[in-house]
């Protein structure tokens, strides 16, 4: 039996993600604003230092993965300390717990949305770790009709960069930890469930979000190929993000994957 962690377990991917751990005989431990095993709030930094203190507690200081599924989709300063901020601390502040594992592995949800247009300030903020600027800069956005919904966008692209950034290095690929993220396309939940109440608004995702194989994907579509990153059986990939979107990536970008 593996030990998870899994943020955002409470609703959407997290939870399908969790619930297939568990059916599988693994033992999750979850976290969320509520209904989890750890409570916390990872917008803040209380909260990402009690994720860890608690993990810490209820694992006996050993894990065997981090799935990282936390998230938001809002046009506020929030999704970037979620998005970014918070997933990247989960990684982080969990990783030594792995170290004792025979298989440890280490997962992030970036996103498709990481193809589409994306503020550069708000990237390279993330990336250099200024929350406070980072953040502010989120709100700069938001306040323009325009630019708001850069910010969703700007933290998946940022998040897959760090992916990039990190998963070669000694504590990660160094250590054996396998460090890799996914990229949904348009996953039937709760958090994109007003997006697609009206005609209108599934048109517009539609045009957005082309998915020609099967169309929009229930959450355990995703949940699987987590798992599967997040399981023994994964040994050497290393910093990828793997679409599961559909068929956007080809779409959009054609041949061109570099």
């Amino acid at each position: 039996m593996r030990t998870y962690v899994v943020t955002g377990s409470a609703s959407g991917i997290g939870k399908a993600t969790a619930d297939l751990l568990v059916e599988r005989g693994d033992r999750v431990i979850g976290v969320d604003l509520r209904d989890a095993d750890v409570e916390v709030d990872l917008t803040t930094a209380d909260g990402r230092e009690r994720l860890v203190t608690e993990v810490n507690r209820l694992s006996g200081g050993s894990i065997d993965g981090i799935l990282a599924i936390a998230g938001l989709a809002v046009p506020a300063p929030a999704t970037v300390g979620v998005n970014y901020f918070g997933m990247v601390a989960t990684l982080e502040g969990l990783r030594p717990l792995l170290l004792e594992s025979d298989a440890p592995r280490a997962v992030g949800v970036s996103s498709m949305a990481s193809l589409q247009p994306s503020d550069t300030r708000l990237v390279d903020l993330e990336l250099a770790g200024d929350e406070p600027a980072a953040l502010a800069r989120a709100a700069e956005l938001a306040a323009g009709a325009e630019t708001a919904n850069l910010i969703y966008s700007s933290t998946k692209v940022g998040f897959a960069r760090w992916i990039r950034r990190h998963a070669a290095l000694p504590e990660w690929a160094g250590a054996g930890i396998p460090l890799n993220a996914v990229a949904p396309g348009v996953i039937l939940t709760p958090m994109v469930a007003p997006l697609l109440a009206t005609d209108e608004g599934r048109s517009m995702i539609e045009q957005a979000v082309p998915m020609p194989l099967n169309g929009f994907a229930e959450a355990i579509v995703v949940a699987r190929l987590l798992a599967w990153l997040a399981g023994p059986e994964n040994s050497h990939l290393c910093g990828q993000v793997v679409f599961v979107d559909g068929g956007s990536d080809v779409v959009i970008r054609g041949e061109r994957v570099w």
